[in-house]
C-alpha cells in the first residue's frame, strides 16, 4: 500500500513517554500502522515528560493532569512528530486548539488491581497495612472502604513501584489492571478491584491518539484503528470531567459501558479522606454521551459535589 508515496509523505513518527508502558502501547499502534500502510516508515520518537522528570512529590501537588502530555503535545505543534500515543486517563480535557484526539482504538481493562506482597486481598489486609497509591481518587475510595489502611504516596513507572513492594515499603499496591496486562504482569494482581469499591478513573484503560488538526492524512491513517464504543464511553467520562473541572488534585472517578446502543455510566466526587463520598448513576442512548456525562456531573453537583470540589480547590 503505497500510502506515503501518494500523499508525499515519507514517514511518520509517533511520539511517546519512555516509560516499557507507554513504549508497549506506542509500539502496539506503530505495529498496527505497519499493517494498514506497509510501506511507510513508522518510528518511535521518546519524550521526556514534566510528569517524568518529577517522581518524589504526589502529582496532585505539581499540577496534576497535562504533566505527561505537555511536552509531547509541544513536539506535535512543531511538527517533530506526526502523531502521539497517550493514556487517556492523563490527558487534560482541554486541548491546544491547533490538536483532537483523533483515534480512540478499543478500550482495555478499565478496573483497578491490587497486588499485595503476602497475597492478601483488600478485605484481608491487616489493620494499618500500608498501601501504595498515587492517586487521590484511589486513597479516597479505598479510605472509604478501609478507614483503618495507611495509604501512602507512590510514585514511578510499573517496575519500580513493583520492586518497592517487593522491598517491603508496602504491604499492597494499587494500579491500572490494563497496564499489567499490557505488559504480560497479569500473575502479579492479587485481587481486581470491583469498580463497586474503586471506581476507576476518567478515560482509565483507554488509549488516545493526538494529532493535529489539519492533517488529514494521520487522520484517514488512524480510522481503521478507532473503536467506537470505547470512544463514546470515553467523550461520556471526560464530559463529566470537564464539567466538574476536575483533575488530580480531587478524587473523581467515572466508567461508562455500553449495551445495545444504551450508555450506563457511575460517577463519584469524593474527599480525600474518604469520608465524605457521592456516587450516582444514570443511563441514556449512546448518541448522547456528552450530555449524559454533563447530566451525572450536574446530579453529583447537586447531591453535594459542588461543596466538596470548593473546599478541595481551595486547598490546592
Amino acid at each position: 500500500m503505497a500510502v506515503g508515496a501518494t500523499t508525499g509523505r515519507s514517514s511518520l513518527v509517533i511520539g511517546t513517554r519512555g516509560s516499557k508502558l507507554a513504549l508497549w502501547q506506542a509500539e502496539w499502534i506503530q505495529a498496527r500502522l505497519k499493517v494498514i500502510a506497509p510501506d511507510l516508515p513508522v518510528t518511535l520518537r521518546t519524550i521526556k515528560t514534566s510528569g517524568d522528570k518529577i517522581v518524589d512529590v504526589p502529582l496532585a501537588a505539581i499540577g496534576g493532569k497535562g504533566l505527561f502530555v505537555k511536552e509531547i503535545e509541544e513536539a506535535l505543534l512543531r511538527q517533530e512528530i506526526d502523531l502521539a500515543v497517550h493514556s487517556m486517563k492523563d490527558v487534560p480535557t482541554a486541548l491546544p486548539d491547533e490538536l483532537e484526539i483523533i483515534c480512540v482504538p478499543e478500550r482495555e481493562d478499565p478496573r483497578d488491581a491490587l497486588i499485595s506482597r503476602e497475597g492478601k486481598t483488600l478485605d484481608d489486609l491487616r489493620p494499618g497495612a500500608r498501601v501504595g497509591t498515587s492517586s487521590l481518587r484511589r486513597q479516597a475510595q479505598l479510605l472509604h472502604y478501609r478507614p483503618d489502611l495507611s495509604i501512602q504516596m507512590l510514585r514511578g513507572n510499573l517496575d519500580t513501584r513493583l520492586h518497592k513492594l517487593r522491598d517491603g515499603e508496602y504491604d499492597a499496591i494499587v494500579l491500572a489492571a490494563a497496564g499489567l496486562r499490557r505488559l504480560g504482569w497479569l500473575k502479579e494482581i492479587t485481587e481486581y478491584l470491583s469498580p463497586d469499591v474503586s471506581l476507576p478513573a476518567i478515560g482509565q484503560g483507554a488509549l488516545g491518539l493526538e494529532g493535529r488538526r489539519d492533517d488529514g492524512f494521520v487522520k484517514d491513517l488512524v480510522r481503521g484503528l478507532d473503536h467506537l464504543p470505547s470512544r463514546t464511553a470515553v467523550v461520556a467520562e471526560r464530559a463529566l470531567l470537564e464539567r466538574l473541572e476536575g483533575g488530580c488534585q480531587v478524587p473523581i472517578a467515572a466508567h461508562a459501558t455500553i449495551a445495545d446502543g444504551t450508555l450506563t455510566m457511575d460517577g463519584l466526587v469524593a474527599a480525600v479522606d474518604g469520608r465524605r463520598l457521592l456516587r450516582e448513576r444514570i443511563a441514556g442512548p449512546r448518541t448522547d454521551a456528552e450530555a449524559i456525562g454533563v447530566q451525572l456531573a450536574e446530579r453529583l453537583l447537586a447531591k453535594g459535589g459542588d461543596k466538596i470540589l470548593s473546599e478541595m480547590y481551595g486547598k490546592a
